[in-house]
């Protein structure tokens, strides 16, 4: 297949060298014409210098050999019955009678007259020119077709010596256009098969058509659009694997934290089921566990419902103003009667905040929650500079889980974290994050935890 560049050099030449022969045809039968044409008015001329003194010549012979050696033409005299009186060049009383020339009969006729033809006495081309005199003569002057077309062929190898080096100089020309226009094209292909490879970075530089540099910059534009779609796209497919394994981790931790409670109402169940004369006590006790675990189930659904709601923010909050310092009190004490024999510090004075109270208790109550199953020792809340914490003396965990200790089911594994299916602080982070605050968290391994929020976003 033809490269293009080649194809416009092909081309090219080839409409170059047809124009080059028609024209070559056209100038040499053109050029043959405007010679002929020009040798018609010489001789012309000379007619008409040698009828001036015609009338005064005696010796006719002499005269137009004068002529001849000065004009180098030849010249003939002839009667107006066609015999020949007077010769340059042959014998005239040898020469047949001329009034049947068509030259003389064309000057019989319109004074002068001309033709081309083969001359029998000298058995060559001749243009002849006549003219019919006053003197009732005709004076013919005739010139050699040998020398003009000698004249005419010197004029046109000139032509074609110019017309070849216009050639040359055209085909040095057009292989420097089609080295160009090969260049451009290579620039073009090569940034496409860099563009084929999604190497969107790669660089077109055409340099010398302005077409080659209109069709990079749309081609520039193309790619930017479609890097911009692949990114969309990487995006979505992220997202995808992301949703993907948030399904995954919902139905594994689903799997994980509901299997002991529903194997224990299963258990407690069935024995109620298989022993009827079962002690009255032991029932109750059984059916109180049953309960329990129920209420676990139910505790975990609706953590699980309510950040599902915050995340999508289908959650509508609802701000009153109210003192963090009983708050704090009424958090304490709900915790003591789940925790007996655990104790809660409390180092907190009176604020007024504007939030959404029962948000921001469930948040407290998820931090002191947490501190509590995570640590032996009492746990404190402290109100310091405007930021609340909530501190522990547990396991801890390392700096590189921060990050991540807040995203959705994620557990501390290495400490066995069990963060209720690890919603507590992803449901947390999200109350904050709708309150215009964030929380805080430092932590060392085997040395304790903080948790905490800054309080002055809620302060009006």
């Amino acid at each position: 297949m033809i490269k293009l560049h080649k194809y416009f050099l092909y081309n090219f030449l080839g409409l170059y060298i047809a124009t080059l022969l028609i024209s070559s045809v056209v100038s040499y039968y053109a050029l043959k014409s405007i010679i002929l044409e020009n040798s018609k008015r010489e001789l012309i001329d000379i007619v008409n210098i040698v009828d001036l003194n015609l009338e005064n010549v005696d010796n006719l012979t002499q005269y137009i050999n004068s002529i001849h050696t000065i004009a180098d033409r030849r010249l003939t005299i002839i009667d107006e019955y066609g015999k020949v009186l007077a010769e340059t060049n042959f014998n005239k009383e040898k020469m047949e009678n001329h009034l049947k020339r068509i030259e003389i009969i064309q000057a019989k006729q319109s004074t002068f007259g001309s033709s081309v033809r083969l001359s029998a006495t000298l058995n060559s081309q001749f243009l002849y020119v006549a003219k019919y005199t006053n003197s009732k003569k005709y004076i013919r002057v005739a010139q050699n077709l040998g020398s003009i077309e000698k004249e005419f062929y010197s004029i046109y190898i000139k032509i074609i010596i110019v017309y070849t080096i216009f050639m040359f100089i055209a085909l040095i020309i057009t292989s420097k256009i089609s080295k160009r226009v090969s260049y451009d094209i290579s620039q073009i292909s090569n940034y496409l098969n860099e563009i084929s490879n999604k190497n969107y970075k790669a660089v077109i530089k055409t340099q010398y058509f302005s077409e080659f540099l209109q069709i990079s910059l749309l081609l520039k534009n193309l790619v930017k659009k479609l890097a911009n779609r692949d990114k969309k796209k990487r995006k979505h497919e992220a997202k995808m694997r992301l949703i993907n394994k948030q399904r995954n981790d919902i139905l594994s931790a689903i799997s994980h934290e509901f299997k002991n409670p529903i194997a224990a109402i299963m258990g407690y169940t069935e024995t109620i089921r298989d022993d009827e004369n079962i002690n009255i006590n032991i029932r109750n006790k059984f059916l109180d566990k049953i309960l329990s675990n129920g209420k676990k189930m139910s505790s975990m659904i609706d953590r699980l419902a309510l950040s599902i709601k915050l995340e999508n923010n289908d959650l509508s909050i609802s701000f009153t103003e109210f003192d963090i310092f009983d708050l704090c009190i009424e958090v304490a004490n709900n915790l003591k009667a789940k925790y007996k024999d655990r104790s809660i510090d409390l180092h907190i004075q009176h604020l007024k905040i504007h939030a959404d109270k029962t948000m921001l208790e469930l948040v407290l109550i998820n931090l002191a929650d947490n501190a509590l199953k995570y640590s032996e020792d009492n746990i404190e809340i402290t109100i310091s500079d405007g930021i609340l914490y909530v501190n522990d003396n547990g396991i801890g965990f390392a700096e590189s889980e921060i990050e991540k200790i807040t995203s959705k089911f994620y557990r501390v594994r290495t400490n066995s974290w069990d963060n209720s299916m690890g919603l507590g602080l992803a449901i947390v982070s999200f109350i904050l994050k709708l309150h215009h605050t964030t929380l805080l968290i430092s932590s060392q391994p085997n040395v304790g935890s903080s948790f905490g929020f800054d309080l002055k976003p809620l302060i009006k």
